[in-house]
This record gives structure tokens, C-alpha cells and sequence, in this order.
């Protein structure tokens, strides 16, 4: 199937057929659904910080080496809003949605936007193994506790000034420990209760789908954490008699895994085929 028309066809008849749908989702999803984290909207909204440290685009500067904990936190609040909170759920989530509604679905995740949760997947559905902005942890690991942000976030985004905010609105844990994002980057990443629960739900879904049909949704999935989604849904078309990897991927559509031969790739983008 080479035509477009033709793999869109079957790709409605694939999902009606099957009997469990596994979606693994990269950041190249969100960036189809429009969060560009170094394009017009990231250079209006971070201007300050552009002009000020020259930074290029939100993903570096979160590494970005600032000089005091004030500067630090007044560009994470900034960050967090940008990512997590400003545009809430986007269209082309939502219609991913509804192009598996009523079908059994789990969602597996390397994006830490929320985009799932804020489109109405059932939050037991989805596993977000790398983290999520709407979270701070305890900057040391320990406990394995998460606290919410959205609070903070409101309160510290208009006490910016001059990309600094005040000495007291640096986050803490509720008993004064220093926070950091949950969002994996080292060994001090909190995998709390939720974070495991979902693990064993992810586990459970592909255990009991091995043996049907079952179909895999690959979106925007690159080669930066491919052990987390890409490798392991190669692994499972090549296992299991009856399943499908369907890859949704402009830069990298191609297999690395011999013996797949349910397979069909797309290469046009992402919301040319939701509808």
C-alpha cells in the first residue's frame, strides 16, 4: 500500500477490527498538535530570557546554568505554564481520542505535557514514564512523593521581574526541602505509587492482548529513549501472530527489527490522519 488513500482506508478498518489498541506516543506527536518549544510561539513568550542569557529554545534551558536559585525558578514557572497549563487540551489529541473511542486502548507515553490527561484518556490508561510538568518532587529523591505545581505556578508567573522572582516563592517540599522537576534526568527521578501502579496496568494490557488482535499506534517516536516505546512495539510485531504496528513518523518510519510483517508506516503528517 503505497498510496496514501489506501493505508488511511486500512488504517479505519484496523481500528474497527481490533480487539485492544496500544498507543505509544513521542514528542513528535505534541509537536504536530503544536507545541513548538523553539518556534514563534516559544520566541514571543520567552523574549526576556532570549534577549537576557540567549537561549535558544525551552528544552536547553532547562539545563541553562543560571547564577541564583531566583532566576532559576522565575524561568521553570515560564517553563511550566508554557508546556503544561497555556493551551490546554489541543484538537489533534482530542480527535486521537475519538478515533479510538469505545475500543479497548492503553496509552504509553514519553511526554511530559499532559496531553492525554487533559483530552479526556482515562487516567488509568495512561502511563507517562518520564514524568510530568504539572509535578515537583523532592530535589533528592526521597520520599517518593510528587506535589502539584498549578498553585505555585499561578502565584510565581506574575512576580517575574526581570526574570527573577522573589527569594520566597522558591518552591519547596511541605516541610522546607528543595524541589525539582519530575521529569527524568537522573537517578534522584521519583517513581512514586501512581507511577508503579501504571507500569503493572501497562504490563497487564499487553499481557492480555498478546494473543488478540491487537493494534499499535506509534506517534513522533524517535531514537532518544527508543527502549522505552519504539524498540519494544518492534518486539512485539514480531512476536505476536496477530499484531499490527501501524508508525506514525516523518524523519524515521523505517523497522530496525527483522520478522515484522504487519507493518505500515506513515511519513505525511500526523494531522492528516486523525480527523
Amino acid at each position: 500500500m503505497s498510496r496514501f488513500s489506501e493505508r488511511a482506508q486500512w488504517l479505519k478498518e484496523q481500528i474497527s477490527n481490533a480487539d485492544y489498541i496500544l498507543i505509544g506516543a513521542g514528542s513528535g506527536l505534541s509537536a504536530a498538535a503544536g507545541l513548538d518549544y523553539a518556534g514563534e510561539d516559544f520566541r514571543r513568550e520567552f523574549r526576556e530570557w532570549i534577549d537576557r542569557y540567549g537561549i535558544a529554545d525551552l528544552y536547553s534551558s532547562s539545563f541553562f546554568p543560571f547564577e541564583t536559585e531566583e532566576e532559576r525558578w522565575a524561568m521553570w514557572a515560564k517553563h511550566i505554564w508554557f508546556s503544561r497549563y497555556r493551551t490546554g487540551a489541543l484538537p489533534l489529541y482530542k480527535k486521537l481520542l475519538k478515533m479510538v473511542d469505545g475500543k479497548d486502548y492503553f496509552v504509553i507515553t514519553t511526554n511530559v505535557d499532559g496531553q492525554f490527561e487533559m483530552a479526556g484518556f482515562d487516567t488509568h490508561r495512561i502511563f507517562a514514564t518520564q514524568g510530568d510538568y504539572c509535578y515537583f518532587q523532592p530535589a533528592s529523591g526521597a520520599p517518593k512523593e510528587l506535589y502539584h505545581n498549578r498553585e505555585w505556578v499561578e502565584r510565581a508567573l506574575p512576580a517575574i521581574k526581570d526574570c527573577r522572582i522573589p527569594t520566597e516563592l522558591i518552591p519547596h517540599t511541605p516541610d522546607g526541602q528543595p524541589v525539582s522537576m519530575n521529569l527524568r534526568c537522573d537517578d534522584t527521578f521519583v517513581e512514586d505509587a501512581h507511577w508503579h501502579e501504571q507500569a503493572q496496568r501497562y504490563s497487564d494490557f499487553v499481557s492480555m492482548a498478546h494473543d488478540k488482535r491487537m493494534l499499535l499506534l506509534e506517534f513522533g517516536v524517535g531514537f532518544n529513549t527508543p527502549v522505552i516505546i519504539r524498540f519494544p512495539f518492534e518486539q512485539m510485531a514480531a512476536r505476536f501472530p496477530d499484531t499490527t504496528l501501524v508508525r506514525f513518523n516523518r524523519d524515521y518510519p523505517q523497522l530496525t527489527t527483522q520478522g515484522i510483517s504487519r507493518y505500515v508506516a506513515f511519513s505525511e503528517g500526523v494531522e492528516q490522519i486523525v480527523m
